[in-house]
């Protein structure tokens, strides 16, 4: 049951970050600079959020420092940090198809470590919804997908291990009683201070690119944050993992409704796989739990 209410938290994260395909299109300033004022109004707002400023430390029960949890809510602050400036790197050098593709190759880490970091053990049906997820992506991305550039490529391949292991290392702090949210601040905190010799030198941005600015830190990365950080307590990080690839395919349909673009028969079809696939996956082991029990 708890696997189920975690999944609206998620579902609503994925809509929330697709956002960012449209929303950016308002700024015009450099890639980086972007990220890092986003970071700092995402973080501001996941502090309002949870009243409260962001933990740098996990504490046991006697005040003292966990060593462990703690490394844990840095590791998947950094990770995410990462998977934001990797992305952003791979997509000036390589084509938005290939990055993220190559970014949402995440559930391959999480099938990897999730059993020995987790002790959540993979069943057949993961394996399958992989498989299935994996040829959706590739369908859904066939019209933009080129060799590109190979540094971009590798850029993009290693943003994809960091978003896996960040949704590891979030799923894993839950057992220190800490909020994911933390983690999120502090990669909002890291991605800031990565991007201020960028902001420096780009100049001001117009009136225009300073409310798209607003609206990537509170609707593309600040509510998400939120409802990831809820979703995640609850739900198996394969399963989270699966749930958040809704992201880039919801981005035609922001195109559909803001700019009157539709997408080809191959990117609707791949689309509708992974739709399925997620589906598919999620009735199946809903119907093997109420059996077991």
């Amino acid at each position: 049951m708890k696997q189920i209410d975690g999944i609206p938290s998620l579902i609503l994260c994925a809509l929330f970050w697709s956002t960012g395909g449209i929303l950016v299109k308002l700024v015009d300033w450099n890639p980086f600079a972007i990220a890092a004022i986003r970071s700092l109004i995402a973080g501001i707002f996941i502090a309002i959020t949870i009243k409260g400023a962001p933990l740098f430390r996990i504490k046991k029960e006697d005040s003292t420092t966990d060593p462990k949890g703690t490394a844990c809510l840095w590791a998947a602050g950094i990770c995410y940090s990462l998977t934001m400036i990797l992305y952003v790197s791979a997509n000036k050098l390589t084509t938005a198809a290939n990055t993220i593709l190559l970014q949402y190759t995440n559930p391959v880490y999480i099938i990897l470590f999730g059993p020995l970091m987790l002790g959540e053990k993979n069943r057949k049906s993961d394996y399958l919804a992989a498989l299935g997820v994996t040829a959706g992506m590739i369908l859904f991305f066939s019209d933009g997908l080129e060799s590109g550039n190979q540094t971009g490529n590798i850029l993009a391949a290693c943003s994809g291990l960091t978003f896996g292991f960040t949704t590891l290392f979030m799923r894993k702090q839950q057992i220190y009683g800490c909020s994911s949210a933390h983690s999120f601040m502090i990669a909002h905190i890291l991605t800031l201070a990565a991007g201020i010799p960028f902001m420096i030198s780009a100049g001001m941005p117009s009136a225009k690119s300073c409310a798209g600015l607003v609206l990537l830190g509170i609707f593309q990365m600040g509510i998400p944050s939120v409802t990831y950080s809820l979703g995640i307590k609850r739900v198996r990080a394969l399963t989270a993992s699966f749930i958040t690839m809704l992201e880039p395919l919801m981005n035609p349909v922001w195109v559909i409704i803001f700019a009157g673009e539709y997408p080809s028969v191959k990117c609707a079809a791949g689309g509708a796989l992974i739709l399925g696939t997620i589906a598919a996956r999620a009735v199946f082991q809903h119907k093997s739990a109420r059996t077991r029990n």
